[in-house]
């Protein structure tokens, strides 16, 4: 794409700064680093191929100290965790099979290593995993059990007469299932399963599990399938597993939050099961974080190869019947991409803002359940709607390019084919959404440890009185933009960044308010729990979706507080509100339904999306050239066709 219309704008600069966030400076190594396996799809390769060239890519990052950020200096890492998701983020802007075959390889069977298990797992394996000497998979999901994780059907049976653990799959609805790296590479799997000591059920734990010897061939009592073809992520090789009392030594329990004593005795400093359950999971949070991320620089793409696209495609003439229009200064073209860009500048300042979260509690600047169970909730619906904005917006991307954009050599293809699958891996959507509504209603509290996701809205439901927000991200610049707004109602408040905050502040706190008085009066005729939370499900994802949506406006607000002034703080105030009025308006009815705008204000809304993308559209090229993707990792014929026109 070095034909593609490119911007001078010193502001590109100023914005990639605040885009690039607190390790600004790795994403900036990887850019510069044309060894870097960022590597764009190839689209000519087969199956077979495709994996053998995601493997060795995997192999090239596994040689650098890429991977050892995720894991902490007393386990040979070097504790920056912050690095490391960065890192595997821009792995999203090339080959998306690289990226997720990296985040089975490093961040789940390394992270489940490194996070559930104790000094002699990290001696004996973690050092192996981390280079690709061994090559793992994560062996969650079952073909009768995938959000449902607390009910899987696995089992993993002490035996005391061995002093070993016999991993079983019951039946066919027990087989692991869509497991990366089980088909053709793994040798050695993570696998969560239902512990059984004596007589007693212990929940689900995770233990390591032998899948093939030297020969690559299966061990006895492991059956390995592969899942074939799927519609992307080529490069990874899904396979599905069953264990037919397949035994492993007692040692091989990742013991870290529950352990088996050499009398065969279970123990753990978790007494309750349910807690134990999601402290276990708690841990592995940072595959949510990475998908979303990942999304999100997929979308950046789509809306990088498109904008710059619009603005060299031409359309019919002015009415000087000289000049052609390029396609981006129609209003239906503007429409289509540039809420859109507004939103992923608000995602990825979101992410960051996540990711830095995530560093902090992990290396103990951060302590306390409470943090630990609101990253959990913010990465849930974080990956939730960026993983949704990213299908939605590479679906409008690819349409912005008309034909051109159906050619798979345009990259809309791959990018299309290999982002669909987030929005149901690393958890169903839906569900994710369901634990941010929980958190919402509980407020973390530890009383609600102990109850499934059901139980939990249902008590909440039951206490809670009053919403109140917390401003998790940017606090006391949100209070003061708060504290000075002009009022909820009102033109001035749609124009006020104190404003714009409260209105998103208010439609969250009555849909949290309204949801938890919907749910007790229902409650109070005595029908059963799930019936009375399932008749509720749709407002309290609209719940859940508010929310986010006011979490997301927080970082973009205290992002374009924190940056220098200037001409590229200008434009982002801008973007910032083109995020601001396109949300209010995708969410208008409901604003005029609860009379928080007139049918006046409601119009003005309409008519300032189109204004603010008019007063933006000579800044598209600054706008995607601020997300500095190097051209070799977007390579397309598109834009060179143009050129020779």
């Amino acid at each position: 794409m070095s034909d593609s219309p490119r911007t001078t704008d010193p502001s590109a600069e100023q914005i990639r700064t605040v885009l690039d966030g607190r390790w600004g400076e790795v994403r900036q190594q990887m850019r510069a680093d044309p060894d870097f396996p960022v590597a764009v799809p190839n689209l000519e390769l087969g199956l077979e191929e495709h994996r053998a060239r995601t493997l060795e890519l995997c192999r090239t990052l596994a040689h650098g100290d890429f991977v050892l950020g995720a894991v902490p200096p007393e386990q040979g890492g070097t504790g920056e965790l912050g690095r490391a998701i960065t890192g595997l983020e821009m792995l999203g802007h090339g080959d998306l099979s690289v990226m997720v075959k990296a985040g089975v390889q490093f961040g789940l069977f390394g992270g489940a290593l490194s996070n559930l298990g104790t000094t002699r797992h990290h001696e004996t394996y973690l050092h192996d995993a981390l280079r690709l000497e061994l090559p793992g998979a994560y062996a969650m999901t079952e073909t009768g059990h995938g959000s449902d994780v607390q009910t899987l059907l696995t089992t993993a049976t002490y035996d005391p007469e061995t002093d070993e653990l016999v991993v079983h799959s019951p039946s066919p609805a027990a087989r692991k299932d869509y497991i990366g790296g089980a088909a053709r590479d793994a040798r050695m799997a993570a696998v969560f399963a239902q512990l059984v000591v004596g007589d007693e059920h212990h929940g689900v734990h995770c233990v390591l599990v032998p899948l093939r010897d030297d020969g690559g061939d299966a061990l006895p009592g492991v059956t390995i399938t592969d899942c074939g073809p799927k519609m992307g992520l080529r490069g990874v090789d899904n396979g599905r597993l069953l264990f037919d009392h397949v035994r492993v030594p007692r040692e091989n329990l990742l013991d870290r939050f529950g352990s088996i004593d050499d009398a065969g005795h279970y123990s753990s400093s978790i007494e309750s099961v349910n807690r134990r359950f999601f402290t276990m999971v708690g841990t592995l949070v940072r595959g949510r974080i990475t998908v979303g991320a990942a999304a999100g620089a997929a979308a950046r793409n789509a809306l990088t190869i498109a904008v710059r696209y619009g603005l060299a495609r031409t359309q019919f003439h002015y009415p000087d019947g000289v000049h052609e229009v390029a396609i981006l200064d129609y209003r239906g073209h503007q429409r289509k991409l540039l809420p859109r860009l507004a939103r992923s500048y608000a995602l990825a300042l979101a992410q960051n803002a996540l990711t830095a979260r995530l560093h902090d509690i992990t290396v103990g600047e951060e302590t306390g359940e409470n943090a630990q169970r609101e990253l959990e909730a913010r990465a849930a619906g974080l990956k939730a709607v960026t993983t949704w904005h990213a299908t939605d917006t590479i679906q409008a991307a690819r349409e912005a390019c008309g034909g051109a954009g159906y050619m798979s050599a345009n990259r809309f293809t791959d990018l299309k084919a290999d982002t669909d699958v987030f929005a149901t891996f690393e958890g169903d959507n839906t569900v994710l959404l369901q634990l941010v509504a929980k958190g919402m209603l509980t407020d973390y509290k530890q009383d609600f440890a102990d109850l499934d996701t059901t139980g939990a809205i249902m008590f909440g439901a039951r206490q809670l009185t009053t919403s109140v927000i917390e401003h998790t991200i940017g606090g006391s610049i949100i209070q003061r933009l708060l504290s000075g707004a002009p009022g909820r109602d009102g033109d001035e408040a749609l124009r006020d960044r104190g404003g714009q905050l409260a209105l998103f502040e208010d439609r969250e706190a009555h849909l949290t308010e309204s949801l938890a008085m919907r749910l007790r009066r229902a409650g109070d005729d005595e029908t059963d729990s799930f019936t009375v939370f399932n008749d509720a499900q749709d407002h309290l994802l609209e719940a859940a979706r508010a929310h986010m949506d006011r979490v997301v406006l927080e970082a973009f607000v205290t992002a374009v507080d924190e940056a220098a002034q200037g001409p590229g703080r200008d434009l982002l105030e801008k973007v910032c509100d083109l995020y601001v009025l396109s949300t209010v308006e995708e969410n208008r009815a409901w604003y005029l339904e609860h009379g928080r705008l007139s049918a006046g204000q409601a119009k003005g809304v309409i008519a300032r999306v189109g204004e603010l993308c008019d007063e933006l559209r000579p800044h598209a090229a600054t706008l995607v050239d601020a997300f500095a993707i190097p051209h070799e990792w977007l390579t397309t014929e598109m834009m060179a066709d143009l050129a020779e026109f």
